[in-house]
């Protein structure tokens, strides 16, 4: 078996030379045109390779694009690094990594500043005049020659690194090999089937995994990939409708921006044959504003932690269910092909039907942990019924019919705006800029258990929110900071002495109340 995933974007590019690949405003760039681009970069990446890690430091773009291809044809290890990452956490993952060489987009490049340049590989590939070319940066000399064929690796070739929140401050590196990420794309492409024919939106960053399952997707089928802008996602409809997309992948929260613009009325998505959702919880109202602006679309719920790689289960929208009734949103269903699933009590052991407990999954696609973190790797991916495993963390249970039902987090791990946060991560650089111990982060407010808002609290005297903000923005995504910083008199303590978060909700719900009666 052949494991480097550029082979099945190698096998379309011959068979469909002159069918559109990617689609990026006005850049249109053909299978033919796109593999030469690709294997431009591969030449230049493959002399420097040692580790085998690239970052690629950009959003959604063709030389993002280009830049996971171009890696993955070379024979190195993909690793997004997502653009809104603050200086200091850009510079502590790029020495956590010892990368051989970083490809930046254009708006990546502006990201250069001297202090990231001096953490930097010596090998940084910046865009070239023509989109999906580029120059080594600060350098001259001979251009390597383009690699003709992708390069051949073994089944555990680590493919890429997807980097997700973590409890101490650092987010983690979950590292997917090869086989992982093979397996994955053999199990779903019998029902997911994308054809030539077929115009896949790319709705999400880079550094979500689920951005290299809708580029793999389109690009083993001979499909078109039509990148989303920032202003594409403002008025996704618009975007559907003007490019005919027929499959879509995002996360749900999408389809609320969608309605409170107006965009998603009866029959306004006509073109839709497929709609997937996946990250966040899809609430039952959700999907049906969705059935009823695409007609014509088969409408699916994907569970699956970065973990496990990309996702391993997955449940049709059948019009009345199935539902999850204690959370009135979609369940998530059945596993994929060579996945098990099962509920496993405080000792992981396996509880009966109905009965709540931890979501555990074991099958051979599952990750290999975490990067340079082999104590917690092996505390949550124990071997299951003699398969690797992971233990998920969220709370669930499986149905009479064996039908899997998701209940939320058993830990402080969320999701928001897409992106999986740890508070304990953002309590971390709380204490950092308050220099106190006294802080807590919670989710508020919440639409049913839709994450809305961020909250944060410390108990400093005399020190300003505005001030505190100010210093979270440095160490800290954007998305991750809250909206609502409170300085305490008094932080709220639970019996055992630790931060009682739901007093801190109690006490926002309190002053909302107030407001609304006033």
């Amino acid at each position: 078996m052949t494991w480097n995933f550029a082979c099945r974007f190698a096998r379309c590019a011959d068979q469909y030379s002159d069918r559109m690949a990617l689609v990026d405003g006005k850049t249109r760039l053909t299978y033919g045109a796109l593999a030469e681009r690709v294997q431009r970069v591969a030449g230049q990446l493959r002399p420097v390779l040692g580790e085998g890690r690239v970052g690629v430091l950009g959003s959604r773009s063709v030389e993002a694009c280009t830049g996971f291809l171009g890696t993955a044809w070379a024979g190195g290890t993909y690793v997004p690094l997502g653009l809104n990452q603050p200086e200091a956490r850009l510079i502590a993952l790029f020495e956590e990594l010892e990368l051989d060489a970083l490809i930046v987009d254009r708006t990546g490049a502006k990201r250069l500043s001297p202090e990231l340049r001096r953490a930097a590989p010596k090998l940084v590939l910046v865009p070239a005049n023509e989109p999906g070319h580029f120059v080594p940066l600060g350098a001259a000399g001979p251009v390597p020659e383009p690699l003709a064929e992708p390069a051949t690796v073994d089944a555990d070739h680590l493919a890429y690194i997807i980097f997700t929140s973590g409890t101490t401050g650092m987010p983690k590196g979950v590292m997917v090999n090869a086989r992982s990420f093979s397996l994955y794309l053999d199990a779903i492409a019998p029902w997911y089937r994308l054809g030539p024919d077929d115009r896949a939106a790319e709705t999400c960053e880079t550094n979500f995994d689920l951005s290299i399952h809708n580029m793999m997707t389109a690009w083993m089928a001979g499909a078109s990939l039509y990148i989303m802008r920032p202003l594409d996602l403002v008025s996704p409809a618009r975007f559907v409708r003007a490019h005919e997309i027929t499959t879509w992948l995002s996360v749900p929260s999408i389809i609320a921006l969608m309605r409170q613009a107006g965009g998603l009325t009866a029959d306004s998505l006509p073109s839709l044959r497929l709609s997937w959702f996946c990250g966040e919880p899809l609430s039952e109202q959700a999907v049906r504003d969705w059935a009823a602006a695409a007609p014509n679309s088969v409408i699916g719920n994907f569970y699956g932690p970065t973990e496990i790689t990309v996702a391993v289960l997955r449940q049709r929208w059948h019009g009345d269910g199935p539902l999850t009734p204690e959370r009135g949103i979609v369940a998530i269903g059945t596993p994929i092909d060579g996945v098990e699933a099962l509920i496993v009590d405080e000792k992981r052991q396996p509880v009966p039907d109905g009965t709540p407990g931890e979501i555990a999954l074991a099958a051979e696609q599952c990750s290999q942990g975490y990067f340079r973190k082999p104590d917690l790797t092996a505390e949550r991916f124990p071997q299951i019924n003699g398969k690797p495993g992971y233990l998920t963390g969220d709370r669930g249970y499986r149905d009479a019919d064996g039908v899997f039902h998701h209940l939320g987090r058993l830990d402080n791990q969320i999701k928001f705006k897409g992106h999986r946060i740890e508070l304990e991560e953002i309590d971390a650089r709380l204490r950092e800029a308050t220099g106190s111990a006294m802080v807590g982060t919670v989710t508020w407010p919440t639409e049913g258990h839709v994450v809305k808002g961020l909250a944060g609290f410390y108990a400093v005297s005399g020190l300003d929110a505005e001030e505190v903000r100010s210093r979270l923005r440095k160490t800290l995504p954007a998305y991750m900071v809250p909206e609502r910083l409170e300085n305490l008199a008094k932080m709220p303590l639970s019996g055992n002495g630790k931060v009682d978060r739901k007093a801190l909700i109690a006490g926002l719900d309190a002053g909302e109340q107030k407001r609304d009666v006033a």
